[in-house]
C-alpha cells in the first residue's frame, strides 16, 4: 500500500502516519528529511524522535530520498517518510535547477517499491500567495509534487486537527 498523507503544520499527519506504520505489522524504516538549521527546528525533530518508537530504524536522509528508498525496500517492509515538504525544500536550496528531475525520480522510485510506504507531506497550496519568489516556487513545486504522488499511490489522507479523512482509497 502506497499512501500519500498531508495537512497543515500541527495537524497530526505525523501521528496518522505512525499510527499506519505501527499498525501494519511490519518492520519500520523511518526517512526522516528534515535538517537542524536553528533551535525551533530542533526542538520539532527532537520532539519526532520522543513520539515514535525507539525500535524503529530511523534513516536521517535530507537529500537522497530515492536512493534511500531504494536501498531499504523490501517486500513485508514499512517505509515511512516524514516529510516530503521538507525535502523538497533541501532540495531547492541545494539545486533548484534540477527540481523537476528529483521530483520525477521520487514518484518512479514509488511506484517501485514493494514495501508499503507512508509519505507525509504538508499542504501549502491552500493560503495566500506569498510575495517571495522562492516562496511561489516552493508552493508551485509542492504542489506538483502531491499532484504526482497522489496519483501513484492506493490512498491519500488529508488530516486536519488530527482528523484523518480520505481523499482516495483503492481498497
Amino acid at each position: 500500500m502506497k499512501q500519500l498523507i498531508m495537512g497543515g503544520a500541527r495537524s497530526g499527519k505525523s501521528h496518522y502516519a505512525q499510527q499506519q506504520a505501527q499498525a501494519s505489522g511490519k518492520p519500520v524504516i523511518y526517512v526522516a528529511t528534515a535538517t537542524a538549521g536553528d533551535d525551533e527546528m530542533l526542538q520539532r525533530i527532537l520532539l519526532h524522535k520522543q513520539q515514535r518508537p525507539a525500535y524503529w530504524t530511523v534513516i536521517e536522509e535530507p537529500l537522497a530520498l530515492s536512493s534511500v528508498l531504494l536501498e531499504n525496500d523490501k517486500a513485508g517492509g514499512c517505509l515511512l517518510v516524514d516529510c516530503l515538504t521538507l525535502w523538497l525544500s533541501n532540495q531547492l536550496t541545494e539545486n533548484e535547477v534540477v527540481i523537476k528531475d528529483v521530483q520525477e525520480e521520487l514518484v518512479n522510485t514509488v511506484c517501485d517499491l514493494k514495501s508499503d510506504v507512508l509519505l507525509v507531506s504538508n499542504e501549502v497550496g491552500q493560503g495566500i500567495v506569498p510575495e517571495n519568489k522562492l516562496a511561489r516556487k516552493f508552493i508551485d513545486e509542492s504542489g506538483r509534487l502531491h499532484q504526482r504522488l497522489a496519483q501513484v499511490c492506493e490512498e491519500v489522507v488529508f488530516v486536519t486537527a488530527g482528523i484523518p479523512q480520505k481523499l482516495k482509497s483503492e481498497k
